[in-house]
């Protein structure tokens, strides 16, 4: 590939990346907006999330398998009509003020991205030397999570408005009729209409247009049948050839990974402006903390394509955010002072939580190329066991508002500990495991 096709490549994959973040990180602001709109508690708002990245696990091996038989383009051009459709499904949902039918169309949108996704991750990480794969995925974090970062407040400037605080407290406050209540709260729920009206349009064209671009699309090479002297994973033993996922442990293991390592993350941004909210921060205010964890997440990248490869490998790059990750989660669960930042006053446990997204960044971007390395024609399929350990998404946020209804927002943080010892051992030792026994090396 010549560098022209190779930038031309890279900034169209950056535009899709950007559409990501404009699609799923919006569910940050969702969450609480339902649970007002639609009288939610704490453990039913989180079903956003659940509708939206189960789909990732019901639809990867799917998507691995039609983007397999159609090609990349193709498949990206499938995964932005899904995309297009899920934004539509909003408007009769608004209408009949039903949240189901809003769960049903949150699922068509994670169908879409879980498309786009098992086409995007592989692309990025074949699309140059697998050893810069983390610095690529980084480039295209950072369009991830500035939209991530513009849709939560787009959403508020949009749905919002300026006398809204003085609504959601007669609300709370119960003092409403039923009826005055009703008209209200249907009000309220009937301001997505239009948003995700031009979404959806808008989601219809960029799959087109992908689709007709000069993207073009990439062939994987065959399995390698001994794997000595691999880059990623060096101690490799001289084994019989492998011809199925399951063969490679590595991969299991970076599945797991995936799955602990994007809960982590979507609890970080879609439970904080709940989280603010304990302390007594409005939600007029409260929505711009996942700006601040985005934040994080970009400075994040920034080193990234800054230090890596050329001052930091990739694994040395995920060893030490898996670390940092756990002492930051730790620091959630027990400081415990207020402190006045950026013009808001709230515990500092927050802020370790908002300081998660920094190591995030490069935890991801360092697990795939770990994970997908050296799978050949397998790479598809592959891709798409990675994309089923997005389902993390769907999961941890359930666990955590359960735990949060019953013993406190705070208590739910826990959660956090485990995922990260886990991401520890898979940077330090997991990602090596080539074979699930082992046996002598052959003498040289």
């Amino acid at each position: 590939m010549n560098k022209k096709v190779f930038y031309i490549s890279m900034g169209i994959l950056a535009v899709m990346y950007f559409v990501f973040g404009l699609v799923s990180w919006v569910n940050a602001i969702l969450i609480p907006y339902f649970k007002i709109a639609l009288e939610l508690t704490h453990f039913q708002s989180y079903f956003v999330t659940f509708a939206f990245y189960i789909a990732y696990f019901v639809m990867a091996i799917p998507s691995g398998l039609l983007i397999s038989k159609v090609g990349y383009k193709r498949g990206i051009m499938f995964g932005f009509l899904f995309l297009s459709l899920g934004a539509l499904i909003f408007v009769p949902a608004a209408l009949i003020h039903q949240y189901s039918i809003f769960l049903i169309g949150l699922y068509c949108l994670g169908t879409g991205l879980a498309i786009l996704q098992t086409a995007a991750n592989p692309y990025v990480t074949n699309i140059g030397p697998i050893e810069s794969a983390a610095q690529r995925m980084s480039v295209m974090g950072i369009f991830n999570k500035s939209a991530g970062i513009i849709a939560p407040l787009l959403f508020a400037a949009v749905v919002f408005k300026s006398t809204d605080d003085t609504t959601f407290a007669l609300l709370e406050a119960g003092t409403l009729s039923e009826t005055e209540k009703n008209v209200i709260l249907q009000e309220l729920i009937r301001r997505v209409i239009m948003p995700y009206s031009i979404l959806a349009v808008f989601l219809l064209l960029v799959g087109i247009g992908i689709r007709y671009s000069v993207l073009p699309d990439i062939e994987e090479e065959d399995n390698e049948v001994i794997e000595e002297n691999d880059i990623l994973h060096p101690s490799a033993d001289i084994k019989k050839p492998k011809k199925s996922l399951l063969d490679y442990p590595y991969l299991i293991f970076g599945a797991i990974a995936i799955f602990l390592h994007v809960g982590t993350q979507v609890i970080a941004i879609d439970t904080i402006i709940n989280y603010a909210g304990s302390m007594g921060i409005g939600l007029l205010d409260a929505k711009f903390f996942p700006s601040y964890t985005l934040i994080c997440t970009i400075i994040g990248y920034l080193l990234g394509i800054t230090l890596i490869p050329k001052f930091v490998s990739q694994k040395t790059a995920l060893k030490f955010c898996t670390v940092l990750g756990l002492i930051l989660s730790l620091g959630v669960v027990f400081a415990n002072y207020n402190v006045s930042l950026f013009g808001h006053t709230a515990n500092i446990s927050i802020w370790f939580l908002a300081s998660i997204g920094f190591p995030n960044a490069l935890i991801y971007a360092g697990i795939w190329p770990l994970s997908i390395h050296k799978l050949g024609k397998l790479t598809k399929t592959g891709s798409s066991l990675l994309i089923m350990g997005l389902s993390g998404n769907a999961i941890l946020p359930l666990i955590y508002g359960a735990i949060g209804d019953n013993h406190g927002l705070r208590a739910g943080y826990w959660v956090l500990i485990p995922c990260f010892i886990y991401l520890v051992w898979f940077a330090f030792h997991g990602h090596t495991i080539n074979y699930w026994k082992r046996e002598k090396s052959i003498a040289k």
